[in-house]
């Protein structure tokens, strides 16, 4: 009686097994994610900023002639003409995946000065209770460059090279003992190369911020002084031949038109 009393029991289980599967509820399959969408900062475009910082001139003179008359080169000696600048850039910019191409120009007005003793003059002069100087200006500098850089997101990291161009005072001062007195004076616009380097970073949608670093390679000119004092003004007076190499280091604000962001799988 007990055997077949479990029989029963078992087999009543195993009959009701597939009732209770049917009222499980059907298993649900969730959609996978989209892929992440990357933003990157976008430095394509065109590009105006401002910028502003300051540099140094190395400047050498050497007396070739005076008055017409020509002789072999003597040194007077160098001197490091030092200040500010301040101006701004223009320029557009094309971006291939991380790789950024431009070009820009650049004008700033500066005020580099700087002065040495002539080695040549003052022998002559000291006799008398005179020194004589060479001073220089340099109060504008123009650069008209190409660029290559690599971005990460919103910093770039860029190079760049091209063309130079600066203005050039020159004066030669005497030192009596009523004051300064400028004897001769010249200038110039001087062209020359340079290359750079800079990082940027972008802060805000279109704007960004670049700190820059660019050595420009003036070479060498033949100058001519003239005469500066009354009666003789305007008369040739010094054949010089000078030398300049300039660094500068800047900090740029740049606003460019155009998207800030591009999608990126």
């Amino acid at each position: 009686m007990k055997k077949l009393l479990l029989t029963v029991i078992g087999l009543a289980g195993l009959g009701g097994a597939p009732a209770l599967a049917a009222d499980l509820p059907a298993r649900v399959y969730t959609k996978a994610p989209p892929p992440v969408v990357a933003p990157i900062y976008n430095w394509g475009g065109f590009y105006i900023g401002v910028n502003g910082g300051g540099g140094s001139a190395r400047k050498c003179w050497e007396l070739d002639g005076v008055a017409g008359i020509n002789f072999p080169g003597i040194s007077e000696g160098c001197h490091d003409a030092t200040g500010g600048m301040a101006g701004g850039q223009i320029g557009y910019r094309w971006q291939a995946t991380n790789w950024v191409f431009g070009v820009e120009a650049q004008g700033d007005w500066a005020d580099f000065k700087g002065s040495n003793t002539s080695l040549v003059v003052p022998a002559a002069l000291a006799a008398v209770g005179l020194s004589y100087s060479n001073n220089t200006k340099i109060d504008a500098i123009g650069l008209f460059t190409g660029q290559v850089g690599y971005a990460w997101n919103n910093v770039l990291w860029y190079v760049k090279g091209g063309a130079a161009v600066t203005h050039d005072k020159y004066f030669g001062v005497t030192s009596p003992a009523l004051g300064l007195i400028t004897f001769d004076n010249a200038s110039e616009d001087r062209w020359g190369g340079t290359v750079g380097t800079g990082v940027e970073i972008g802060f805000a949608p279109g704007w960004s911020v670049a700190f820059e670093y660019d050595h420009l390679f003036m070479g060498s000119r033949n100058v001519t002084t003239t005469l500066a004092v009354p009666l003789v003004a305007g008369i040739g007076f010094r054949d010089e031949r000078i030398s300049e190499d300039v660094d500068i280091g800047t900090v740029r604000v740049n606003y460019t038109f155009g998207g800030p962001v591009v999608a990126k799988y």
